[in-house]
């Protein structure tokens, strides 16, 4: 399963661009529209992380471990989502 991998590795490189573009950014809207977009890479990371260590381990310690990562990752993608929908809405009345 080598899809899995790529996923880990690019939703960690995302991650990593959101808060470098967080640092760049003067802008409070836009800090906290990157931070949405860097949490959502982060849940996405975590997520994937957890499926693909079950896959490689199959045993109830990786199963215990990766339902627990699991749904911190599906928390962080939620509020991530919730986020960003509320940062682009701001952005687009304020510059409308």
């Amino acid at each position: 399963m080598i899809i899995f991998p790529i996923i880990i590795v690019l939703s960690l490189v995302f991650w990593v661009y959101y808060k470098v573009a967080i640092l760049k950014s003067d802008d409070g809207l836009t800090q906290a529209y990157f931070n949405a977009k860097s949490r959502v890479c982060l849940g996405s990371f975590i997520f994937f992380f957890a499926i693909n260590q079950y896959i490689f381990y199959q045993t109830k310690l990786a199963l215990l471990i990766g339902v627990v990562l699991l749904l911190f990752g599906v928390i962080h993608v939620y509020t991530g989502m919730k986020e960003v929908g509320h940062y682009r809405r701001e952005w687009q009345r304020l510059n409308a």
